[in-house]
């Protein structure tokens, strides 16, 4: 079973060839690649928010898995739902899921479940595929939709991920796919997304959790990033740096009313 595009056409071009030579513009800066453990790269339409992710995955080692955690903008499906035994289309081809993978994350994990409908019409693991087509045609992935619990509970998920990795000794990168502040103005967005992206950057989970809470930023992945650094962190994962941060107002020239992107490396 193959699961069609969604946002081909609005997020990103259908057009294979356009869309090829728009991903190889946000890679093409040459850029010393770290073996990275977790990332954070933002989903919005890539006029606004291609070239952070660019600044992302040209940072990075490929690799042959990845795991994609994504947000669940529509709330259908399962609240941690995996999708498995079928291939994701783009533009650029068809994206083939690690099955051997995804029942190991299924058999060790107390919350994921194999669930097709969340994913169906989310679009924030879609558009990071044609970026991970471009780095490694040949690469496998896990898509894991992600959504708001507890602190404990993110902790759970990241760690059981990490064990599941550890056993198969597979070397992977997992990629938390979230935007930042929404629809605020440019000076106030960056100020909370700042204070967020600090916690991260120390990989501070409970700080970063209670960062989120105590000044309200709306960082719509701030589930799956508490993931994917938890998992990151289990992994062995020391330092984190800062790749990229933007605003929807860089693309658009409108501050008054913005929506920030940041682009996280751990390794």
């Amino acid at each position: 079973m193959t699961r069609k595009a969604v946002v081909a056409g609005s997020f990103y071009t259908e057009d294979p060839a356009l869309l090829a030579g728009e991903v190889s513009g946000f890679l093409g800066q040459k850029r010393e690649r770290v073996n990275a453990i977790g990332v954070i790269s933002p989903h919005a339409g890539y006029k606004y928010s291609g070239e952070v992710a660019g600044e992302v995955f040209s940072s990075i080692k490929p690799k042959k898995t990845y795991v994609v955690l994504g947000t669940n903008h529509t709330g259908s499906g399962k609240p941690f739902g995996l999708d498995w035994k079928r291939t994701w289309e783009t533009p650029l081809g068809n994206a083939v899921i690690d099955d051997e993978l995804a029942a190991a994350v299924l058999e060790n994990s107390r919350y994921i479940k194999a669930d097709r409908a969340c994913h169906d019409s989310e679009h924030s693991i879609e558009v990071q595929i044609p970026f991970l087509q471009s780095l490694n045609k040949n690469f496998t992935f896990v898509p894991i939709g992600i959504s708001a619990a507890g602190t404990d509970t993110y902790k759970e998920i990241g760690t059981e991920l990490a064990k599941t990795f550890n056993a198969l000794k597979k070397d992977v990168t997992i990629i938390a796919s979230s935007d930042m502040t929404h629809y605020e103005p440019q000076e106030t967005a960056k100020k909370k997304d700042m204070l967020a992206i600090e916690k991260i950057l120390t990989l501070d989970v409970d700080g970063f959790l209670r960062t989120i809470g105590e000044y309200g930023i709306s960082m719509c992945g701030f589930a799956p990033t508490a993931v994917m650094m938890q998992a990151s962190i289990a992994l062995g994962g020391k330092n984190a740096r800062l790749a990229s941060y933007k605003t929807s107002g860089d693309a658009s020239g409108d501050y008054s009313r913005v929506v920030g992107y940041a682009g996280v490396v751990i390794y």
